[in-house]
């Protein structure tokens, strides 16, 4: 218990990285659409960080919840109710169920069975959405409806600024909920079966119970990312079932580190800003230079930044005379 209450204690970064988030709305207001970009992909990194940093689940697919999630919530806005938020609950109750459906198939065998299967049901989906036409608006993408205010309260705006305001929410609260997951008993519970999975059925612990727990909890999260990816342009096509998703993610992950949830964060931000800036400076070449600081950070370990980040607080304060 002491170590759970230690390891959940809120960290440094913690008190710097939410209020700069906020402090961005007012002094980055031309900037809304990319820290738009920033959070959804934030929160999508997150989702996959809970079942491959904790539960050690190795995934390919993971944007098939991330793709459920953005055609559920288009669907439903076009057919059904235009308010974001009701979209936006019942985008992550449908990738949960898929997630739930699909866990128990992804469960059965090693890492490379699960690596080939997520990536099965992802690129069929991605067929799906490409050949359902009458449903999906095939290539062409569905569009042509249209998002309420927020709770019936707040616009999205030209400038994209209510919607960042949004974005930024659902991944604090989603990532409050995953942190507490993450922390609780059930979280260490998934810890010890990714380290020792014999073990930890040696000592009573359920361990395919949690993982589909915890791979359904995930599926969830990434359907609210794909879900928010849909509400704030108004458009999906079967881009977002796409393989690159799925590879992306993971590079996020490697630049951020796993097991800690910020490590999503924090590669997000890295990721949408190196690739923004490469995109401009060589945009014939950024994918070959994201491809080598792919290679770099492997070589180096994934956890460096996470051990960076710890590091810094320390040295500052032993710098400053208090205790290391």
């Amino acid at each position: 218990m002491r170590l759970m209450r230690r390891r959940s204690r809120i960290r440094f970064f913690e008190f710097i990285i939410w209020p700069a988030a906020v402090a961005a709305i007012f002094l980055l207001p031309s900037k809304m659409l990319i820290l738009t970009e920033i959070a959804i992909l934030a929160l999508f990194a997150v989702s996959l960080d809970l079942v491959l940093g904790f539960a050690g689940i190795v995934s390919l697919g993971h944007t098939a919840f991330f793709g459920i999630g953005a055609y559920t919530a288009g669907l439903f806005a076009r057919h059904y109710f235009a308010e974001p938020v009701t979209g936006l609950l019942v985008a992550g109750v449908v990738s949960g169920i898929l997630g739930f459906a699909t866990s128990f198939l992804i469960l059965r065998g090693s890492d490379l069975t699960r690596l080939m299967t997520t990536l099965g049901i992802a690129l069929m989906l991605g067929e799906a959405a490409n050949q359902m036409g009458w449903l999906t608006g095939g290539a062409d993408g569905l569009s042509g409806f249209s998002l309420g205010p927020i709770l019936g309260l707040f616009e999205f705006d030209l400038w994209g600024r209510n919607g960042y305001i949004y974005c930024l929410a659902v991944l604090f609260v989603t990532t409050m909920v995953a942190r507490r997951i993450a922390f609780s008993p059930f979280g260490l519970a998934l810890k010890a079966i990714k380290s020792n999975p014999t073990r930890a059925a040696l000592v009573g612990v359920p361990a395919r119970r949690r993982l589909v727990i915890a791979y359904t909890i995930a599926a969830v999260m990434a359907g609210f990312a794909g879900a928010l990816l849909t509400q704030t342009t108004s458009f999906v096509s079967p881009d977002v079932l796409a393989f690159h998703r799925s590879a992306d993610v993971l590079l996020i992950l490697v630049i951020g580190g796993t097991g800690y949830l910020y490590g999503g964060i924090f590669g997000a931000i890295g990721f949408t800003l190196l690739k923004d800036w490469l995109s401009v400076v060589t945009p014939q070449y950024w994918m070959f230079w994201i491809g080598l600081l792919l290679v770099i950070l492997v070589l180096v370990g994934r956890g460096r930044i996470a051990r960076w980040i710890e590091y810094i607080p320390q040295r500052l304060t032993a710098a400053m005379g208090g205790k290391p």
